[in-house]
C-alpha cells in the first residue's frame, strides 16, 4: 500500500486532544472501506489511528495520553506519513481472497476490523498449511463468523 506523505495544520479536537486533518479520501487511494486504520508518523513520533470523519473535515485524533511531552498542539503545522495498518485485501492469500469477494458482506466487515483481528482469523488459516482439508473449513467458518458481524473466532 502507498504510504501518503503531507503537511497539514493541526486543530482543536476537544477534550484535551488534537485532530489531523487528511486531505485526501483514503477510499480513493487505497480502496474503499467502513473505517481506516493507519499507522505511521506524525513529526517523526510513531502513531496510530482510525481515519474518520469530524464534522465536515476526514481526519485522526490524537489524545493527551499521545500528546503528553510531544509539543504538538492546535495550529502547530504536522509533518504525517501515514499508510494503511496491518494485513489489507490485496495481500491475502487467493483462497482468503477469494472467499470474501464471494461475500461482500463478511469483506466489508473484515476491512473495518483493527489489525489484530485480522491478523488473528489469518493467523488461524494460516496454522493448517500441512492440511488443505482443513484450511478449506476454517475459511469457511471465517466467513460465517464474519458475516454474523464476530470481531474473532471464539476460543474453543
Amino acid at each position: 500500500m502507498n504510504a501518503q506523505r503531507f503537511e497539514v495544520v493541526a486543530r482543536s479536537g476537544g477534550r484535551g486532544r488534537v485532530f489531523v486533518p487528511v486531505p485526501f479520501d483514503p477510499d480513493q487511494i487505497w480502496r474503499p472501506k467502513p473505517q481506516h486504520h493507519v499507522g505511521g508518523t506524525v513529526n517523526g513520533m510513531s502513531v496510530r489511528g482510525v481515519i474518520e470523519m469530524h464534522g465536515e473535515n476526514r481526519g485522526f485524533l490524537l489524545g493527551p495520553a499521545w500528546l503528553r511531552g510531544c509539543g504538538v498542539a492546535p495550529g502547530d503545522v504536522l509533518t504525517v506519513v501515514i499508510e494503511p495498518e496491518g494485513p489489507q485485501r490485496d495481500d491475502l492469500a487467493e483462497d482468503i481472497a477469494t472467499a470474501l469477494e464471494a461475500n461482500p458482506r463478511a469483506a466489508a466487515f473484515f476491512d473495518s476490523l483493527a489489525q489484530f483481528y485480522r491478523r488473528a482469523y489469518l493467523l488461524w488459516i494460516d496454522a493448517t498449511k500441512r492440511r488443505p482439508d482443513l484450511r478449506a473449513e476454517r475459511i469457511a467458518e471465517m466467513i460465517a463468523l464474519l458475516s454474523a458481524g464476530v470481531k474473532e473466532r471464539p476460543r474453543l
